[in-house]
């Protein structure tokens, strides 16, 4: 017979789509930082624009190729920004965990875009292998200069959300990456100016191109892990259980469920086997709750406490 089961009775009373921000500011993260992520998200959306229309003018590959790594730049932060604002909304009677997995269908959409791109700019980077073109490297040389400025400007912006929140973290390493493919068109312009290589430029895009596949993959792994409900990078399931049985007063730990609503907030519920010398049922769960949360930053746990084995499912 169950001993009744319970939420984590933390002091705290976070819910599941609320912050655990254990700054010194009272203001919540995700508002905290929502300025530098719009001012962020401003300043490369006008430059993307620059950088098309520059790329097109100059007829560099390698532009545009940084132009649609810049496009994804936009998106990592329109994802930023809407998962920000999709977090304040609270749990309702149809959506009672929130609405924090937005950010990880924003995240899947975004993937499937830049594999799309990816593969368009490798495509026509091999058609200028075969046929070579005249790019104009001046012009390459200035938009691309002025990319690796509202680059490291929007890095400024985001370097101290990066510390605090996943969701800005994303959008910081896109604009990171996005940077070093700038310096890349830099080095590619400056090559052809005093070379005359024109081979570089598609060189470089390929490079670019390369650059993107890889992330782009991690991306989708990560937000399919989310909506997969798998357990969330750096918790190890065996340790955690093996943790909860080595406290006193545990028989066994089964029904063992770890997951998380976004890039962050791990939930966790479980049937827990009281020892015949178990005492104080409520103290344990306390305790249980507690360790989970110092330990392993589980702070969401609902535990059902049971006098005898329940049967149903697979007990491990």
């Amino acid at each position: 017979m169950g001993a009744g089961h319970s939420d984590h009775p933390h002091e705290h009373g976070h819910g599941p789509g609320q912050d655990h921000d254990h700054g010194h500011s009272h203001v919540p993260a995700r508002i905290r930082h929502e300025r530098p992520l719009w001012i962020a998200f401003g300043l490369t959306l006008l430059f993307l624009l620059v950088e098309v229309v520059g790329g097109l003018l100059s007829n560099s590959l390698a532009l545009l190729s940084d132009a649609a790594h810049m496009m994804t730049d936009v998106l990592a932060l329109g994802i930023a920004l809407f998962a920000v604002r999709m977090s304040r909304r609270p749990p309702d009677a149809r959506r009672t965990y929130g609405y924090a997995r937005m950010e990880a269908i924003g995240a899947l959409a975004n993937g499937g875009l830049l594999f799309v791109v990816a593969g368009f700019i490798l495509w026509e980077a091999l058609g200028r292998f075969r046929e070579p073109q005249a790019v104009a490297s001046n012009a390459m040389l200035v938009v691309a200069s002025l990319g690796l400025l509202v680059n490291l400007v929007s890095m400024r912006l985001l370097a101290a959300g990066a510390g605090e929140s996943l969701n800005v973290r994303g959008a910081y390493m896109e604009v990171w990456s996005d940077m070093l493919g700038s310096l890349g068109v830099i080095a590619g312009a400056l090559l052809i100016r005093f070379t005359g290589w024109t081979v570089v430029d598609p060189v470089i895009a390929v490079l670019i191109g390369l650059w993107v596949l890889p992330r782009t993959w991690l991306l989708l792994r990560a937000a399919a892990q989310v909506l997969m409900q798998g357990v969330p990078a750096g918790l190890d399931i065996d340790e955690v259980r093996d943790a909860m049985q080595a406290l006193p007063g545990v028989a066994a730990v089964h029904d063992l469920h770890v997951w998380a609503l976004g890039s962050r907030e791990p939930i966790l519920t479980a049937h827990v086997l009281l020892a015949d010398d178990a005492a104080d049922v409520d103290a344990l769960r306390g305790e249980l709750a507690g360790m989970l949360g110092a330990r392993f930053g589980i702070d969401h746990v609902t535990l059902q406490m049971e006098a005898r084995h329940c049967g149903g499912g697979e007990h491990r």
